[in-house]
């Protein structure tokens, strides 16, 4: 029996391209270190090697730490030092980013009718940003934080997308079992392998990420009604 509806943000909730939003948010990161000493040619590179490391995160320590070390790295310093500066950024100038992704009222529509039927409803987005991003982005979306029983972000998360023990770690804060999971994503390679644990999937399909081309028609897949119209034949 599904008790828990975990959803994926970006590209699910938050309507985005993928490729413009980093482009807006890496320049704009960018920009705004190199008024405190850093190159901002190379600063996206960095970050992004940073996220890359997170990614391969093998679950000895937060994707913060493992963040700030690779990205310290590259940058030749403590770059955690400058945390304030990183903080600051997303607290104003990472805002601006959102006039690229879009918004999609159903997103709101569907959390709020999913919570009143008794699920419980996590954010399983993938946990590569501070808290700070991440809730900006989930307002963007039309959705309050505390709309959430769980939020993944990288300062309490060891694991990530698509790495199998990203869900077990959710499974266990949340304190469900595989089999009362239902994970909604638009990722087929990140999202749909939920369900290699056990869990239930459905694939959002507005904004498809489908890197390897793999036929979809083997997951339950659609926009906001199919999603519904799936959850309410789950009770």
């Amino acid at each position: 029996m599904i008790t828990t509806i975990l959803f994926d943000l970006d590209g699910t909730l938050l309507p985005m391209d993928q490729d413009i939003f980093l482009k807006a948010y890496l320049g704009g990161l960018a920009k705004k270190a190199a008024g405190h000493g850093y190159e901002a040619a190379p600063l996206p590179r960095q970050i992004m090697a940073g996220t890359y490391a997170m990614v391969k995160n093998d679950g000895s320590a937060t994707n913060e730490d493992v963040f700030w070390s690779a990205f310290s790295a590259l940058c030749g310093k403590d770059a955690k030092q400058d945390i304030a500066i990183f903080d600051d950024f997303y607290r104003n100038e990472f805002q601006e980013v959102r006039h690229v992704c879009g918004c999609d009222p159903r997103a709101a529509e569907a959390i709020r009718e999913i919570k009143a039927m008794g699920y419980t409803v996590a954010l399983a987005t993938n946990p590569l940003f501070p808290a700070i991003a991440t809730h900006s982005r989930t307002r963007w979306a039309g959705l309050d934080p505390a709309d959430f029983a769980l939020i993944t972000t990288y300062e309490t998360s060891r694991h990530s997308k698509p790495n199998p023990a990203y869900y077990q770690d959710v499974m266990e804060a949340l304190g469900v079992k595989a089999e009362e999971c239902l994970m909604v994503g638009n990722d087929v390679g990140e999202d749909m392998i939920a369900e290699k644990l056990g869990m239930q999937v459905f694939l959002l399909t507005d904004c498809l990420i489908n890197k390897d081309n793999a036929d979809i028609s083997r997951y339950p897949h659609g926009s906001f009604p199919e999603l519904m119209e799936h959850i309410r034949r789950l009770r």
